[in-house]
């Protein structure tokens, strides 16, 4: 039996009800991610599941098994229904934990000793938005190639049914995930926090964490409420962060820890309600290992600061930092490749090994290190450990819509422009070119320090744009300006997420 997917189907007819409809634009470089039920329908994940057990059984994964899960959204669960009975058909042996967070699901592939994966999220996209984070071997999950393959599977109508599959509903995962997550994160002292969900999944679990560990715990928005009366759960959203910001200067808290809608990112802010970008955080915990984990290695991704390739405390202690691409199926899969201890996204997806964590990422036990951190420097706050590192300027993450179809190429043409003036010996800014790194989009690096970085957004139809510069805020400006500048000379490109400063 051959089943190929409509890429589109009108809305509110029998086909929409009766026939699988999966957008191929929904396969995207390490997640899975539809608007629903526009883009894909319930037949539609019915169908995915099925290709998935299929490439299950192509790469042998043993016993069939995968664990599944959701996230809280109105639709959530009847995606997740609908993947379940697709595996089934397919052969899986399925082994539903319920709603939960991403950590949580891969936690459980441990916890139950399952290999594969299949968590139901759209993570921090707006409401409408649907997708999966699918693995095969824990603690990786699907990069480019895996999900290129899945893809085939699908649209080229081989996905297979096979007898054999079983369901399983597993309780007790969330408990065993938050007792696993107190025990191996003592804390001496007990910070006063403020934890917000902003009305997503987190919000069933994140306060207990740190209740369970003796804080004091200040809720905020930790509701569960699948309409996000207040804004998207995203660690990233400056507006999210300045929220969270007051309630911490109203409170009188050390610090506040904002998590996304799947629990898997995380941001923070200060004693003094400022917001403290994911990367110098992830820094500031990297200047940690120095004392107790010298002659190790850390990954980051192309976006963090520019900080971690020559901080001083990090290179006398002989601590290696290599830059890899944006992505948490890239970075876990680079931590997991080269035995790094931890890697850090600017995004707040953090990962750690060795005895910290399994490698997958976790903004909770992201929240706990940061914590660990504070216990390791008793006396000194946020801003003191964050005032210890060098200054720079940054923009926070910018995004800017381009679709999804032209995305790739307008940022391929920004490559070669830069990559031309490299090349040719230009400047930019009266200042040598010190760098131009392709491997994810291209960031060009000046002799001075301050770059600026253009890539393609791999789970929405956006272009990214971050700037940093060492030297002062209205450089940082500059290189925004010459770099948007040429990025709106390539294609369709919108307007900007938020302001820069």
């Amino acid at each position: 039996m051959h089943i190929r997917p409509a890429a589109a189907i009108e809305p509110n007819t029998l086909a929409h009800e009766t026939d699988a409809l999966i957008a191929p634009s929904g396969f995207r470089e390490y997640d899975a991610r539809w608007l629903f039920p526009e883009q894909i329908n319930l037949a539609g994940f019915q169908l995915l599941g099925m290709a998935l057990a299929t490439q299950m059984r192509r790469h042998r994964v043993p016993g069939n098994a995968i664990v599944v899960g959701h996230d809280y959204r109105s639709y959530s669960a009847s995606v997740k229904h609908a993947l379940t009975i697709g595996l089934i058909a397919g052969g899986a042996n399925v082994y539903d934990i319920g709603l939960a967070l991403s950590p949580m699901a891969y936690f459980a592939q441990f916890h139950l000793d399952v290999p594969a994966v299949a968590m139901v999220t759209a993570s921090h996209n707006e409401n409408g938005w649907t997708g999966v984070k699918v693995g095969l071997q824990r603690p990786v999950t699907h990069g480019t190639d895996e999900m290129a393959e899945l893809k085939g599977i699908v649209l080229d109508g081989e996905a297979r049914a096979e007898k054999g599959g079983t369901y399983r509903m597993v309780a007790g995962i969330a408990d065993a995930y938050i007792a696993d997550l107190v025990e191996k994160n003592p804390l001496t002292n007990k910070p006063k926090v403020v934890v917000a969900c902003g009305n997503g999944t987190a919000g069933a679990f994140a306060p207990r964490v740190f209740e369970m560990l003796g804080c004091e715990v200040v809720p905020l928005h930790c509701e569960l409420d699948h309409s996000f009366p207040n804004h998207n759960p995203n660690p990233e959203d400056i507006a999210m962060l300045r929220e969270l910001g007051a309630a911490v200067r109203e409170h009188g808290a050390d610090a506040g820890f904002a998590f996304d809608g799947d629990g898997d990112r995380c941001g923070v802010v200060d004693e003094n309600g400022e917001e403290i970008f994911s990367d110098k955080i992830g820094l500031m915990i990297a200047r940690g290992f120095a004392a107790t984990h010298p002659d190790t290695k850390l990954v980051v991704d192309v976006k963090s600061t520019g900080l971690f390739a020559n901080d001083p405390v990090l290179r006398d202690a002989g601590i290696a930092v290599e830059y890899w691409k944006t992505g948490h199926s890239h970075i876990k899969r680079r931590l997991a490749d080269t035995g790094a201890l931890a890697a850090f996204e600017k995004s707040g997806h953090f990962f750690f090994g060795g005895e910290f964590g399994r490698g997958y990422d976790d903004g909770l036990l992201s929240a706990l290190m940061v914590c660990r951190m504070l216990d390791q420097n008793a006396g000194s706050s946020m801003r003191d450990l964050y005032e210890a590192l060098p200054r720079t300027w940054q923009t926070p993450t910018l995004s800017a819509h381009c679709p999804d179809e032209l995305k790739y190429g307008v940022v391929d043409k920004v490559t070669n422009h830069f990559l031309g003036l490299k090349n040719e010996g230009q400047t930019m800014l009266d200042r040598s070119i010190a760098s131009v790194i392709t491997t994810n989009g291209v960031r060009v690096t000046l002799d001075d320090g301050t770059w600026g970085l253009v890539r393609a957004s791999s789970n929405k139809p956006e272009i990214v744009v971050v700037m940093e510069s060492p030297t002062s805020g209205s450089r940082m400006r500059e290189m925004f300006d010459l770099m948007d500048g040429v990025l709106r000379t390539m294609g369709e490109v919108g307007d900007y997420n938020q302001p820069i400063d």
